[in-house]
């Protein structure tokens, strides 16, 4: 697939074509559109679905587990969805992003593009994740202010900050969903 990524034809078993999600230094991909297998152990959560029909976003129930997820989907690296999503442990009720929009930036998870060997990565994580709280309940004024008193000053490059300070001038949630997905 590249990036020394290879995934086994049928894996998940029963999928001929898994869809994969790629995660760049700014971006992220979706190889193929998933495949709605329907709920099942571990997996029995609400599909979101955009004007196309194609899945969107998958709203996690109690007990949801991330590989059965990614065998719902044909998704052959499930695990991904987590560090996409700027989280560890997937929660009921979380909403989680599946087909990321390749336009749009992403901001890492672990720490910024530029940071360097010792970086101090657990503030980084904690002020991403508030981000991410913050973007999917849509509050502008708060993504503004942890950026402005929490992460901004965690990018080494102070350039990498940028695509997010437009995103927050421009007030366009769309773009910060995506970013803190």
């Amino acid at each position: 697939m590249g990036d020394g990524v290879s995934i086994h034809a049928n894996d998940p078993e029963g999928c001929d074509k898994p869809a994969s999600l790629h995660l760049g230094r700014a971006s992220a991909v979706l190889s193929r559109d998933l495949v709605d297998r329907g709920p099942r152990d571990f997996a029995e959560g609400t599909v979101g679905r955009d004007g196309q029909g194609r899945v969107v976003t998958y709203t996690v129930a109690a007990g949801d587990a991330l590989d059965a997820i990614g065998d719902r989907f044909c998704l052959a690296n499930p695990t991904v969805v987590a560090t996409l999503n700027h989280t560890r442990v997937i929660q009921p009720g979380e909403l989680l992003l599946l087909r990321p929009d390749s336009t749009l930036p992403w901001i890492p998870y672990f720490n910024p593009n530029s940071a360097t060997q010792g970086y101090l990565q657990i503030p980084y994580q904690r002020a991403v994740e508030k981000m991410s709280a913050a973007a999917h309940a849509g509050d502008l004024d708060a993504l503004r202010s942890i950026f402005a008193n929490d992460l901004e000053a965690l990018f080494p490059d102070p350039a990498e900050a940028d695509v997010i300070r437009d995103a927050l001038a421009a007030g366009d949630l769309t773009a910060l969903r995506q970013m803190f997905a």
